[in-house]
Order: C-alpha cells, then sequence, then structure tokens
C-alpha cells in the first residue's frame, strides 16, 4: 500500500498511482537546493501532488484561454500567452517566453546595444561637466 500511495518502484501500473509523476526526479531537484538534508516520504508526495495539479491547472487555464481551443490542442503559444497576461502565472513569464524569430531577437539585442552606448555617453558627458564645474571652483 506504501508503494501504491507513494507512486512507488512498483511495476508501473498507471491506474493504482496516486501521483503521475516521477517521485525520484522530484527528490533529485528537492534534494538539489542547499537548504535540504533530508525528505520525508509524506513531503515528497504531497509536492509532486501539488506540482501535478499546478501543471493540471496551468495546462487547463491555457487551453479555456487561448487560440488552441479553435484548433483543438493546447500550445507553446497558448502557455506563454497566460504567463504574460494572467497575474496569477506572470511568475512564469521568464519560464515560458513568447516565441520570436532569432533574427528579431538578433535586432533587439542590436538595439538594447545602441540604448546602453548612449547611456554610457551621457554619464560620460556627465562625469566631464561635473569635472569642469570642480577645476571652475
Amino acid at each position: 500500500a506504501a508503494a501504491r500511495l507513494s507512486g512507488g518502484c512498483g511495476g508501473g501500473g498507471g491506474e493504482n498511482r496516486l501521483v503521475s509523476l516521477p517521485l525520484s526526479r522530484i527528490r533529485v531537484i528537492m534534494k538539489s537546493s542547499p537548504e535540504v538534508s533530508s525528505i520525508n516520504q509524506d513531503a515528497l508526495f504531497l509536492t509532486a501532488k501539488a506540482t501535478e495539479l499546478f501543471v493540471q491547472y496551468l495546462a487547463t487555464y491555457s487551453y479555456k484561454h487561448g487560440r488552441g481551443k479553435e484548433k483543438r490542442a493546447l500550445t507553446y503559444s497558448d502557455l506563454s500567452h497566460t504567463a504574460e497576461e494572467s497575474e496569477t502565472f506572470q511568475f512564469l513569464a521568464d519560464i515560458l517566453p513568447k516565441k520570436i524569430l532569432a533574427s528579431k531577437y538578433l535586432k533587439m539585442l542590436e538595439k538594447e546595444k545602441r540604448d546602453g552606448e548612449v547611456e554610457e555617453d551621457d554619464d560620460d558627458d556627465q562625469e566631464e561637466e561635473s569635472e569642469e564645474e570642480d577645476a571652475e571652483s
């Protein structure tokens, strides 16, 4: 019964498992935190179940509010749009960024670089002005 409850190492019986995610992988992720020294089996199970329910909620919400519903499919764009537009899921915006073409990304990088140079030039001008003021004093 404990193996069934914890999604144990048994023979993969899908119907009997209460958690779909692999507990061994979740344990590895949890142990990667330096603050974690040991993991209680119940905490592992609850973390796995909570993660599973969260992913289901994210997918359902994204499907209902996305364009993929027209095609009866959940798309990456639906997930990305949800992360960007929904206040609840905004913390995922860095993990689920909008897809853009590489050429567009390179243009953005060039623009940021130019903007950064302009700001640096402004800083240099301010330093020169303050040096001139100091010299006049």
